[in-house]
Order: structure tokens, then sequence, then C-alpha cells
């Protein structure tokens, strides 16, 4: 029974669909152009142009917004603590070879090809 009451309603929406479907057709093709149509058609086309012109000039200074610039501010001191993470590392790794084996300081760097220079950025 649920079915066939199903089937019944599917056969009733296909037929609205089909009659709906050939309104659409006529009315398009009894649709006059008209130029006040073509005009509005034109415009719209040029204001599309202009809105995508001006999309375009904001993506330009879209490096200037000042949620992208917070952003880039927080990775740089998410960046900072890990190269200063890093070379702590490293100086703890020196402290233990020079404590441990009695390697000096320049002959580590050496190397290991680390840089005399080598200090934490702030």
């Amino acid at each position: 029974a649920v079915v066939s009451t199903q089937s019944t309603g599917m056969h009733i929406l296909k037929k609205k669909k089909d009659s709906h479907g050939a309104a659409i057709a006529t009315a398009k093709a009894t649709r006059e152009g008209g130029e006040e149509r073509d005009e509005l058609l034109q415009q719209i086309s040029v204001k599309e142009k202009m809105l995508e012109a001006v999309k375009n000039e904001v993506l330009k200074y879209k490096e200037c917004d000042p949620e992208v610039l917070e952003k880039k501010k927080s990775e740089l001191l998410v960046c900072r603590e890990s190269i200063n993470r890093w070379t702590d590392n490293i100086f703890s790794v020196q402290t233990w070879c020079k404590n441990k084996f009695g390697i000096d300081n320049k002959q580590m760097c050496a190397n290991f090809s680390i840089p005399e220079d080598l200090d934490y950025i702030s």
C-alpha cells in the first residue's frame, strides 16, 4: 500500500515537472528580446567586470590587512621561539660533549658545521 502510494505520488510529480518544463520552454520561445532587456543585460555585464576588477585590486592589498599582519606576527613569534629552542639544544649538546668527552667548542663547531657566532635571536 505504501509503495503504490509513493509510486502514484512520484508519477504525479513527474507530470508536474514535465508540464512546468514545457511552460518554461514556451516562455523562453515567446519572450521578447526588447531593447530595454538587452540594455540591462549589458549593464549587468559591465557591472560584473567592474566587480571583478575591484576584487583583483583588493587582492593586491591583502597583505596589508590587519588580520593577515597579526597572523604573520604570531607565526613569526612561533618561529623565533623554535629557533631559540633549537639553538639552546645545540648549546646543551656542546656542553654535554665538552663535559663528557672533553671536546672543545671550536672543534665541535668545525666538525658539525655549526657557525661559531651562533647565538639566540631576540
